[in-house]
């Protein structure tokens, strides 16, 4: 009986270590799970942060700060651009008109002369001596021309006596005249009001017909002169309207198309044209010149800076920022380039009030997030 009941005793105590050794056994497990669970969370929980973080620099990435122009319509010139050159009307060279030895030089470089003037004078001893006789042999040839007409009107004398005495009055009258106009042709005289640009005489020099002796520059008379390609050549009129600048000495007028050749230069393919200036003190002849001659002008264009224009896979686009709730957004909008002039483009595809993207546009995308600044 003692040996069972002592084996009854060990048989509970292993079944209490049993019982025992299992309900650890189940918290271990439990607690493992727990662990599990809360590295999953932990998990779960890094990759939403991430998630959030990266959708925030997203965000940021997209949202960009730009600059804005609005639309105006405002006139756009279609033209054409040509260099040409300052010329004057009377712009001119003077030479002599008879040869001899200059003995006099009544003016000086940067003079100003009118109309007419001496400039200079060649020796006319001779012709000054020839004057002075034929005068006085005049002065006897009229007063005997008078007599005789007074005896002729009371019937005395003859006719031929008459005759002969004005015959002689006319001839002495024509040499006199005749030796007159050879003493001017030893003037050398300004044929327009003017300043001596140049002069290239000196006392005691021989001069004959033909040799430069002064240059008259006038700038009350001044044109300008171009050539304009032959593709323009239905487009360039007279009358068209013409901005002339001048580089060299900043200033710029206003002027007409005065005359367009109608002869196209076989070798340069160009056609010629003028335009009258206002006279202005500081214009000289051979001045280089500027020239915008507008062969269409668009009282109310839209027109964007060119540089807003871009060419994505040939297609010609303009971003322009719109609001979007309490948000701006990128809208692109394909355009059409009618001409590019001055920095500007006119397009079709936009309106008035717009807000073309200036600066900033390079890189953005239909439906981005902006900022302006």
């Amino acid at each position: 009986m003692k040996s069972r009941y002592t084996s009854m005793i060990i048989a509970s105590a292993l079944a209490g270590a049993l019982l025992i050794g299992c309900g650890e056994e189940a918290k271990e497990a439990k607690l493992a799970g727990l662990k599990k669970k809360q590295s999953e969370l932990a998990k779960q929980i890094a990759d939403l942060e991430k998630e959030l973080a990266t959708g925030k620099d997203s965000l940021a990435v997209r949202s960009k700060d730009v600059a804005v122009v609005e639309l105006k319509p405002r006139t756009f010139d279609h033209y054409v651009q040509t260099q040409g050159l300052v010329e004057s009307e009377d712009n001119i060279l003077i030479s002599a008109k008879g040869m001899g030895v200059v003995t006099q030089v009544l003016v000086k470089e940067g003079q100003q002369v009118a109309k007419g003037q001496t400039l200079a004078q060649i020796d006319n001893s001779v012709i000054v001596r020839n004057i002075e006789g034929l005068k006085a042999q005049l002065e006897l040839a009229v007063s005997v021309f008078e007599r005789q007409k007074n005896l002729w009107d009371q019937k005395i004398g003859t006719e031929v006596q008459y005759l002969q005495a004005k015959t002689q009055k006319e001839s002495l009258e024509k040499q006199l005249a005749a030796v007159q106009e050879q003493n001017e042709q030893t003037k050398i005289k300004s044929p327009v009001a003017g300043i001596i640009d140049l002069l290239n005489v000196k006392v005691g020099e021989n001069i004959s017909p033909g040799m430069p002796a002064a240059l008259v520059t006038n700038n009350d008379d001044l044109k300008v002169k171009a050539h304009v390609s032959e593709a323009y050549v239905a487009s360039v009129k007279k009358g068209n309207r013409i901005t002339v600048v001048f580089p060299d000495i900043n200033k710029q007028v206003q002027a007409t198309v005065s005359f367009v050749g109608r002869n196209i230069d076989p070798l340069s393919r160009t056609f010629a044209i003028e335009a009258e200036l206002p006279s202005n003190p500081d214009l000289r002849p051979n001045m280089t010149a500027l020239l915008k001659i507008v062969y269409e002008s668009f009282p109310s264009a839209l027109v964007v800076p060119v540089n807003t224009v871009q060419d994505i896979k040939g297609e010609k686009v303009v971003y322009t920022a719109e609001a979007q709730g309490n948000k701006t957004v990128v809208k692109k909008n394909s355009v059409t380039v009618n001409g590019v002039f001055d920095g500007g483009a006119q397009v079709e595809g936009l309106k008035a009030g717009d807000k073309v993207i200036s600066a900033g546009f390079q890189g953005l995308s239909e439906g981005q997030y902006v900022t302006i600044q």
